[in-house]
Order: C-alpha cells, then structure tokens, then sequence
C-alpha cells in the first residue's frame, strides 16, 4: 500500500475499532424516562454554544443505533467504545433506575454483539445527571459514593455481555474545562472546586476499577487520557521548564496517582493544596491496577513560558501563530507525537498496555451527491496509524486503535460546526454517507492478516 504498511503488519490480535459518546450522538434527551444532564442544562443556556446548538436531538442514534451499527460493521471493525448516559439509567443520579434506559444499552449491546463487534463501554463521558450536580457534583466528595453505585448497577446488569471496560473519559476535560474554566459543562470557575473535582476524580477512577473488577472478574479494565505530547518553544531553561509544567498537566496528572506515584506536585506547584482534600486511606484509594490505558491524542502543543499565566506560569503557543498544518479545531497535524506519546506511557512500568482510545480530526468535508470528499483526514489517519505501527515495532505493547469518531457529532461547545466523523451526517435530515476516509478505514480493515 502507499502508505507503507499492511492491517497485518499490527498483527492478528490487534483491535480497530471507531469510538462515540453518549451525549454527542444519542439525542432522545427527553423520552423515555431520560433524565437531563449537566451538558442538557449548559447547552440551553445562551451563549454557551455555538450558534447556541444542543445534543437534544444529535445523531438521533437512539432511534437510530441498528442503521448505524450495521453501517459500522461494514466499515470491518472489531469493536465500539461507547458511553452509557448516567442519567438514561438513573434520571435522578442515584435511587430508582429507568428500566427504558437499561433496555435500550441492552439493545445496542446485542446488536453489536450480533454483528461481531465488541461492546467497549465507557462508564463515565462527561454527562453528569443534572440533579446530582444540584447537590454539587463532582465537587462534593459524595460523588465517590454516587459513582460507585451507578458502576456496581452497570457492571452487574451488562457484564456477562461486556468484557471491556473504561471507568472515566478524559479526567482532566471534564474537571479542568468544567469547573476550572468553565468552559464545559457545569460552566464554573475556580482554582479551589478544580482541586477538589480533580482529587474526587481521581478516587472515583480508581474505585472504579475495583468496582468494575469485583464484579466482572474477567473483565478487561481501562481508563482513557486526553494526552498532548509538548516541545518546549525554545531551548532556554524557561521554556524547557514550561513544557514539563504542561506535560505534568495534560499527560501526568491523572495517570500518576492511578500508579501510586501521587500528584506531580513538584512540576504542577498549584496542586499542593489539594492535600487540604484528603481523607485518611485517601493515597492508598487512589491507586488501581488497570489492565490497559486509554490514550486519546489529537494535536502536539509547544510550550513558552508566560508572565501572564499564572500559576503556572506557562502557556501553549497556539498552532496558527507557528505556521503549522492545522484542523478546524486550530490543533496542529503532529503525527510523530502519537509516537512520542505511546514512548512516553509505556515507560511507565506498571502500564501494562495500551489502547489508542481515539484519534481523529476535523476538516471541512466536501459533499457531492452520494460521496463526501475528505483527503485530508484520509492521509491524517494513514499517516497517525503508522506511527502507531512505527512504536509497535518498538516493542511498545500497544493493542489496538480506536478512530473518533464514528459519526460527524455534537462537538460539545463548538456545535455542530466540526467534523470527525468517518460518517458524514446531514443534521437537517439524519441522512449518513460513508466518507472517502470510512472507505479508506473498510479497505485498510478489510484486508486478510
């Protein structure tokens, strides 16, 4: 093949798989017993979105799950990550369960179960019930308690059928974009609830694990990472300096503890008063074996120190100011950091493997009649899944890649405006056209080991 390597090249064990979320393609917000969440509430408020969108309707794949999962498995792949809508199953967070709810991850389980695709469920992406963060969400220490009775619910009721587990998406989004900078879902701000969220995160991770390895023992258990590999700007000791500050938050933050190893308080000196959130047997609760890691990457960031930037006195030197390819998203095409990233992780010795849980990009597709043209992420996931292959042959033990996503989505607070699908949707009229980069993905997967 022109890009150099062959689906056998990974070897016969190797998963390929396409990744979504629940909130981004589900829609249905309000049927069947659906109880609203924390990005329901946010979307809905003016000004939070793009062109003041919302996931009320989405993807419908609700409705619409058969079509789409039968479009999937055309596609060849071995396995769908998905997450389970936390208020679908529980309207109110905690108490009574919504027997539609459980019906319908029932439902899309068996189907792809009956198309020869593995279930992967992602237990917690972002959508936190709406009544749950009424009483303080992640910032109130009971979340452990409320996160670990919706994991023993979902573990018990789906693990004879799902062997494959990731406890959190991207810690740090949902934390730092939510109750940091309120960019995200809840929409609030500040240095005081961010520690706390980041701490409870932490413990709900780990406690996770247990939960999901008590109750289905021969389960595969994960948790994913947001992860940007960084370069500093210059080669001054300032700049080297700032990307190991940046490199402490994006890619350390969360994995650290889960390792027990702790926070990396000495890089990330903002986080020395998280300690003030501690409860005894907290250090000891923050760690858990997992089977895999989830690492999710989309872009490189190049690190400058800041005056301005406090506390850490860092900042990203955004991609369009260094003449770079870029996507839609303003996030640079790196494919070598995806490399440098699976280098980076596997060096940790109680990672055992890895699983490239996502990876994709947002460009402008061009539709005409029944193809949509899209060359750019075509040779964005040639060029991204060789570079997996180049860390394979390294020894790295990475096991499969996961491409985001499978459906153009909801893309949280930029609306419907970026595109990652392997599948384009027309959201006016829910019509999906395979893109030339979904054919390109069933060719690649199509071919004999």
């Amino acid at each position: 093949m022109e890009m150099g390597y062959e689906k056998k090249d990974f070897g016969e064990n190797f998963v390929w798989g396409t990744s979504t979320s629940a909130y981004q393609i589900e829609g249905a917000h309000n049927i069947d017993g659906r109880g609203p969440s924390v990005w329901d509430h946010f979307s809905h408020q003016k000004g939070k979105i793009k062109n003041n969108e919302n996931g009320d309707k989405a993807c419908d794949f609700y409705h619409r799950y058969e079509s789409d999962i039968s479009l999937m498995a055309s596609l060849n792949v071995d396995a769908f990550r998905f997450s389970l809508s936390w208020s679908r199953i529980f309207p109110e967070g905690i108490g009574k369960p919504n027997q539609k709810g459980i019906d319908f991850y029932h439902q899309v389980i068996d189907t792809c179960l009956a198309s020869g695709i593995q279930p992967w469920i992602t237990l917690y992406h972002w959508d936190l019930p709406l009544a749950l963060e009424e009483r303080g969400g992640w910032i109130n220490r009971d979340i452990i308690y409320w996160f670990s009775e919706y994991v023993n619910f979902c573990t018990k009721t789906y693990g004879d059928k799902v062997k494959h587990w990731m406890v959190l998406n991207e810690p740090l989004a949902f934390t730092g974009m939510g109750y940091l900078r309120g960019l995200h879902a809840p929409g609030k701000k500040g240095i005081r609830q961010g520690l706390s969220t980041i701490h409870h995160a932490v413990l709900c991770q780990a406690e996770g694990g247990r939960i999901v390895r008590r109750n289905v023992p021969d389960a595969q258990i994960g948790t994913t990472f947001s992860c940007s590999y960084v370069e500093p700007y210059t080669r001054y000791p300032r700049d080297e300096q700032a990307a190991q500050k940046l490199d402490a938050l994006y890619n350390r933050l969360f994995l650290e503890p889960a390792l027990g190893q702790g926070y990396p308080l000495e890089d990330l000196s903002f986080l020395q008063k998280i300690e003030n959130y501690f409860h005894p047997e907290d250090e000891k609760n923050m760690v858990f074996d997992f089977d895999f890691i989830g690492l999710q990457n989309y872009t490189r960031e190049i690190a400058s120190h800041s005056w301005l930037a406090p506390p850490l006195w860092a900042k990203a030197v955004p991609a369009e100011k260094r003449k770079v390819p870029i996507t839609t998203m303003k996030w640079e095409v790196y494919p070598p950091g995806i490399y440098h990233l699976l280098k980076k992780f596997s060096a940790y010795d109680k990672v055992k493997k890895i699983y490239i849980t996502e990876n994709g990009a947002s460009f402008e597709d061009k539709v005409e009649g029944e193809e949509v043209l899209d060359e750019r992420r075509v040779k964005f996931l040639q060029s991204y899944i060789g570079q997996v292959l180049r860390a394979k042959k390294e020894g790295v033990k990475v096991e499969g890649y996961f491409a985001w996503s499978l459906l153009d989505n909801f893309e949280w607070e930029n609306g419907y405006r970026p595109r990652f699908g392997l599948i384009h949707v027309d959201f006016t009229t829910q019509k999906r056209i395979i893109k030339n980069s979904g054919l390109w993905y069933q060719n690649f997967l199509g071919q004999s080991v």
